[in-house]
């Protein structure tokens, strides 16, 4: 009986101890939460990670949303320790499909393999705690090629010149790797400042990328269906889309010029069917014959010969063509572009959203031709 009344003498205590004890777990357990989001590059809160929200995202400060398309959501972000600007894009909808999460997976990988000072720079990679993927890339002030002519109309042939030999040389790399980009056109190249330097470009989204000598069981795409954006496709994309190779993007370059130059892509119309026939059997009307005034004959020559609807008519790689663009572009110095500059601001407010990579096989074209064809 004694020994029954000592065990009840001391409830405080028993009391207290289990309550330090759970306060401990609770402690540990958020230490582990933190632990791990730190280390796989996740949200710091549980909330920020649900919601895709601005905060502290790993070793970056997330601020606004700055674009969001059908795969990606992009963050304008602040390297925590560096305070260096960059932009994370996350997997739209979290884990997104089998499909979603390849190509995003590929984007980030093989443009981080890239090092061309014309093409985007990949910081780093990894997933959320929640397991979102997403990856960090430089932060580009400026506007895409696309609201460059829808803001400020033809662009004058030696900056053509000067921005073509740019999107090559990044092209030319890639095609020494053996990477086709397979989506250029003029909202997936950007037009900056960078490093005191005007009019500089840089080459966007790799989400659509082929590894040349890869099966498409391996490389995350199916090349048996037509990619690519339709105002900017080669003919063999449309046939063959499994002969795309290096000299399918040169086609796109000189699709992307064409634009640049008059203000409209080689070949619009009413419809898909109609756009792609364009591609396949008309020849573009010279841009001189389009009323574009001072179009140097060389530089016309060159992309008519980049839109040659056989691969073994157009220039032989990115890194000739370059070549002969570089010819062209003498004339457009950096003292030419320092006025443009000066005279049109930094654009800010027109920094453009399709920093995200956009969806852009061919079923989805038909919502692009509609305002282009006239």
């Amino acid at each position: 009986m004694a020994e029954h009344s000592g065990t009840r003498k001391h409830p405080k205590r028993t009391s207290s101890v289990l309550v330090v004890l759970a306060a401990l777990a609770r402690a540990f357990r958020w230490l582990l939460m933190r632990a791990a989001a730190t280390l796989d590059g996740g949200f710091g809160t549980p909330d920020a990670a649900a919601g895709l929200g601005t905060g502290r995202f790993g070793q970056y400060t997330l601020h606004e949303k700055i674009g969001e398309g059908g795969m990606g959501v992009v963050f304008r972000a602040t390297h925590a320790l560096l305070g260096r600007p960059a932009a994370v894009k996350l997997l739209a909808g979290g884990h997104g499909s089998r499909e979603q999460l390849a190509r995003f997976e590929r984007e980030a990988e093989l443009t981080s393999r890239l090092s061309h000072p014309n093409t985007v720079a990949v910081y780093d990679f990894g997933r959320t705690a929640a397991g979102t993927p997403f990856y960090a890339m430089e932060y580009l002030d400026g506007l895409d090629l696309q609201s460059l002519v829808e803001l400020h109309g033809p662009q004058d042939a030696r900056r053509v010149a000067h921005l073509l030999a740019q999107l090559a040389g990044a092209l030319a790399e890639a095609h020494g790797m053996g990477l086709v980009h397979r989506d250029v056109k003029p909202a997936n190249v950007m037009l900056c400042e960078r490093g005191g330097s005007h009019d500089v470009v840089k080459v966007l989204d790799f989400g659509l990328t082929k590894e040349l000598g890869v099966s498409a069981e391996n490389d995350g795409a199916e090349d048996d269906r037509v990619i690519g954006t339709p105002l900017y496709l080669p003919p063999e994309a449309i046939l063959s889309p499994e002969r795309v190779d290096a000299r399918s993007d040169l086609y796109a370059v000189g699709a992307l010029g064409y634009f640049l130059l008059t203000g409209e892509p080689p070949f619009v119309g009413g419809s898909l069917a109609e756009v792609c026939a364009q591609h396949l059997h008309a020849a573009p009307v010279p841009p001189s014959r389009r009323g574009i005034r001072n179009v140097p004959p060389g530089l016309e020559a060159l992309l008519l010969r980049c839109l040659a609807k056989s691969p073994e008519q157009r220039p032989e790689s990115a890194a000739a063509l370059r070549a002969a663009l570089l010819e062209l572009a003498a004339r457009w110095t950096e003292a030419a572009a320092r006025v443009w500059w000066a005279q049109h601001g930094c654009v800010e407010s027109h920094r453009s959203p399709r920093l995200l990579e956009s969806t852009s096989r061919v079923a989805q074209a038909p919502t692009l031709l509609p305002a282009l064809a006239g």
